[in-house]
């Protein structure tokens, strides 16, 4: 079963837009702000610099792809 994480920032609308169409969709998804500091030095441990940052199946995804995350989770 595929599980995806997403880093978000507050005031991000990509970030909403992924999100969105996740609970659209009724895709359970983890979501780190990285307001919070922790999550923050973890994406940054990626190299990844810009929200949303997304591990899809624990690899990464430095550029949001709808039809990568559409497939992992059957969604038409």
């Amino acid at each position: 079963m595929s599980h995806i994480t997403i880093y978000t920032q507050d005031d991000c609308p990509p970030c909403t837009f992924v999100k969105n169409h996740l609970q659209a969709n009724h895709v359970d998804f983890t979501e780190k702000n990285i307001k919070n500091n922790q999550y923050r030095i973890e994406m940054m441990d990626y190299d990844a610099f810009a929200t949303p940052f997304i591990l899809l199946n624990d690899e990464p995804m430095y550029q949001v792809d709808m039809d990568k995350i559409n497939q992992a989770f059957d969604i038409q």
